[in-house]
C-alpha cells in the first residue's frame, strides 16, 4: 500500500507561510523552517507592538497638551482636573488635536477650565 503524506495541505500550509516570510532576507524568505520561525518571530512583535502603540500615542497626546497648557500659564495636571470638575467629557485623543489645530479653541477651553479650579 502507497504511503499517503496528505500533499495538498502540506503544500498549502508550507505556501501559506512562505507568503509570510515574504520580504526578508537571505535564507528567511525561500527555506521554510527559517521563514517559519521568523515570520513567527514576526507575528509575536506584531502582536507585542499593537499594544505598544496605544502607549505611544497616549504619550504623544499628554505631550502635545502639556505643551499646549503651559502655552497658556496652566499645568497639565490642573487642566485635566479642572475638566473633570467643570464636567467637560473630552479625551486626550481629541484634546492633543484641539490643541496641535486649533489652538483659539483650546485657549477657550482653558479659560473655562480656570473658573472653575
Amino acid at each position: 500500500m502507497p504511503r499517503a503524506t496528505n500533499a495538498p495541505a502540506s503544500r498549502q500550509r508550507r505556501k501559506k507561510v512562505l507568503k509570510r516570510a515574504k520580504g526578508y532576507r537571505q535564507g528567511r524568505s525561500k527555506l521554510y523552517r527559517r521563514a517559519r520561525e521568523f515570520s513567527e518571530k514576526g507575528l509575536t512583535y506584531a502582536y507585542r507592538d499593537r499594544r505598544a502603540k496605544k502607549r505611544n500615542f497616549r504619550s504623544l497626546w499628554i505631550t502635545r497638551i502639556s505643551a499646549a497648557c503651559k502655552n497658556n500659564e496652566i499645568s497639565y495636571n490642573r487642566f485635566i482636573a479642572g475638566l473633570k470638575k467643570a464636567d467637560i467629557n473630552l479625551n486626550r485623543k481629541s484634546l492633543a488635536d484641539i490643541a496641535f489645530h486649533s489652538p483659539d479653541v483650546f485657549s477657550d477651553l482653558v479659560k473655562r477650565v480656570k473658573e472653575v479650579v
